[in-house]
């Protein structure tokens, strides 16, 4: 009986020591606000496509590149940016077991990147600091209220974040008292290695938008190679820091080029190509899901009303109703598995 007993307990201890522990990835969709409340049918198809995380995104806006001020949480606003649109997504997004990565955005006026913000005089710093720390401030509160699993303190701010490092270090230990979860910034592709704070995060995270391939309809060939310049770079910033990497966006659009210049959304005619979102995305997932320095991320973007965005005449990022969902789907469901 005894040796029955020790049989048995090495089976079960030792029996599965082939296999490779795989953490459970972060398999996420950016939800976009929007200017209406949603309901369970709009959570539907994020279920459906294996997604256990959403990224709900609130908005702050600025007038001008120099500008101070950070506009947020107004009755002028749309629903979904504000405080309690966001509460109101997460409260559905929860009730359907998706966990939550609250992502406040700034969008500058006419669209100018937020990546050249930057102000003329130190009282403009100033004043630009103590309003995006309201700002932030605010829906750290609402993270700790709703028990968001991450907070995303900021996305493509090069400038800001360059020029003015002590206010993020002091910003970061302000959260750290109000919110109690994990904390991450979204650097774009060509910033997360100057970024001067990711000791003082839980996730490295970036943008994935990196340029892969440079032809018409780029072949998951092409973008495995691609990816050869630039996953070796991100690996190393994640040993130097001991810290998992988080794509808090990653995506291409289903157009021509998709993988030449994947940040670009200016182009609105140009010509539909499915395969070239197909490949890239698929490209993308074969080069880091597997990673176990690698958390997961959040694909862009995700429409709440799902029949009436996306399909096979839309070239912008949405994969919705296009044959990259199913490749989403695929591995989302898989990478739950691990």
């Amino acid at each position: 009986m005894k040796r029955l007993i020790s049989l048995i307990f090495s089976i079960l201890i030792f029996g599965c020591a082939a296999s490779v522990y795989k953490p459970e990835k972060i398999n996420g969709v950016s939800f976009v606000a929007m200017n209406t409340a949603i309901d369970s049918t709009n959570i539907v198809p994020v279920v459906e496509v294996n997604a256990n995380y959403a990224a709900v995104m609130p908005f702050g806006f600025i007038k001008d590149l120099d500008h101070p001020q950070v506009i947020h949480n107004t009755d002028r606003q749309w629903y979904g940016e504000t405080r309690a649109g966001a509460q109101q997504y997460i409260y559905e997004l929860q009730k359907k077991d998706i966990s939550i990565m609250i992502k406040p955005q700034i969008w500058v006026s006419r669209g100018k990147f937020t990546g050249e913000i930057m102000m003329q005089s130190e009282a403009s710093w100033k004043a630009l600091e103590d309003s995006y720390s309201s700002f932030l401030l605010e829906y750290a509160e609402l993270a700790e209220e709703v028990n968001a699993e991450i907070l995303c303190i900021g996305t493509e701010l090069e400038l800001f974040t360059k020029y003015r490092p002590e206010y993020w270090f002091s910003l970061i230990d302000k959260l750290r008292k109000v919110y109690n979860g994990k904390l991450t910034y979204a650097a774009n592709w060509n910033e997360y290695r100057k970024t001067p704070f990711w000791d003082k995060l839980d996730f490295i995270g970036i943008d994935a938008y990196f340029p892969v391939s440079d032809n018409k309809t780029p072949s998951f060939e092409d973008c495995m190679a691609g990816w050869q310049k630039h996953k070796p770079e991100i690996l190393k910033l994640s040993n130097t820091y001991k810290k998992k990497v988080l794509f808090t966006e990653y995506g291409y659009r289903s157009v021509d080029y998709a993988g030449e210049r994947p940040w670009d959304y200016s182009n609105r005619d140009g010509s539909v190509n499915l395969e070239a979102q197909v490949n890239t995305t698929k490209a993308l997932f074969e080069t880091f899901w597997e990673e176990n320095w690698f958390a997961g991320g959040f694909v862009w973007k995700w429409f709440h009303i799902h029949d009436k965005v996306g399909g096979p005449n839309n070239n912008m990022f949405t994969p919705q109703n296009k044959p990259s969902q199913e490749v989403i789907r695929v591995q989302y469901g898989h990478s739950n598995n691990y």
